[in-house]
């Protein structure tokens, strides 16, 4: 049976597929897909000797690799442009981060939205800019934008026009309602300088993000993905860094994410054997979360429902109070009724 266990052992063990059939295939290339990690299973799958249907499928998605890195690096340099006149930090996150920094975490990875941190109180001018610049706002219903601006850690989204790539302008790494309040000026103050002359995070705090994003925040779609980015960068960092795991902890304590990175760690590991920069000590409940995360079929389908849908539950909880949670919930239904 083809789930993401099985896109997981593709990866750390190419020689794995050799037995796989061409309906094994299918399904592999699927459920790769589904992860987003068919472009990361291309690029390691580059070298060794396939079947020539799957071969041309992975050399068509090899291309489309290159395709969108460019596309991701030329999108952060349209907003460094559109934001020449702000005066702060721009830093750059998640892949196109990777990318920018030429981290091996950018090999094959799929590039979505252009995320960005500012200092909070740049906010005003940063999306002064952009808006003069093109972008446009993606949601414009009056409630949907006072909720991002009293309790996220992020401005509305905003599309640009022409181009209509996405570009989200956060101003810290968890939703002000979350229980961890990471420190976003020290995020800023200790981003290292790309040759673009824009930033990017720390190491440490690379790892920090990821884990906040994956464990802290969301209902951890994607979260393979998330945990082949930590798999790199652990490997990156620490081959480079002999005591990178010192530095990750004193960084994690910081952001109040000491327990988030450290799940985050123990997940990678049992999944991709991630080097243990931690001790392990396994947790009550990581086999629920690999069981999430790991939840898709040999056609790309999401699976176990329930599992899913428990995951949602705690990620609205993580975001906010139960009182606050049901007053969301009863005007967004109430909103959707009347429409």
């Amino acid at each position: 049976m083809i789930d993401g266990w099985s896109v997981a052992r593709a990866l750390t063990d190419p020689a794995s597929v050799a037995r796989l059939d061409a309906a094994g295939w299918t399904r592999l290339l699927s459920a790769a897909r589904a992860l987003s990690l068919i472009g990361t299973l291309a690029e390691i799958m580059a070298d060794q000797p396939l079947p020539y249907p799957a071969a041309r499928v992975l050399a068509d998605v090899r291309l489309s690799n290159a395709a969108g890195l460019r596309q991701a690096l030329w999108e952060a340099e349209c907003a460094q442009m559109a934001l020449a006149g702000y005066p702060g930090r721009v830093v750059l996150l998640k892949g196109t981060a990777f990318a920018a920094a030429g981290l091996d975490a950018a090999i094959g990875r799929s590039i979505g939205d252009l995320d960005i941190l500012v200092a909070r109180e740049g906010l005003d001018q940063v999306e002064a800019l952009l808006l003069a610049s093109g972008w446009e706002w993606v949601k414009p219903d009056p409630y949907d934008d006072a909720y991002y601006r009293q309790w996220m850690h992020e401005l509305p989204p905003l599309i640009h026009a022409e181009r209509d790539r996405m570009i989200d302008v956060h101003h810290t790494i968890l939703p002000l309602t979350a229980g961890p309040k990471p420190d976003a000026a020290a995020l800023i103050a200790d981003a290292r300088e790309v040759p673009s002359g824009l930033y990017v995070l720390s190491p440490a705090d690379m790892i920090c993000h990821a884990a906040a994003h994956l464990i802290a925040d969301g209902d951890l779609s994607g979260g393979m993905r998330n945990l082949w980015d930590i798999d790199r960068l652990v490997r990156q960092f620490s081959s480079e860094d002999p005591d990178f795991g010192d530095a990750l902890e004193e960084r994690a304590g910081l952001h109040q994410l000491t327990a988030p990175v450290a799940r985050a760690l123990r997940l990678a590991h049992r999944l991709f054997d991630t080097p243990a920069i931690w001790p392990i000590r396994p947790g009550v409940a990581d086999a629920l979360f690999l069981r999430r995360i790991t939840a898709v079929d040999g056609w790309g389908r999401k699976t176990r429902k329930l599992t899913r849908q428990g995951f949602y539950i705690r990620s609205h909880l993580l975001r906010m109070p139960p009182a606050m949670l049901a007053r969301h919930l009863w005007t967004k239904w109430r909103k959707g009724h009347r429409g």
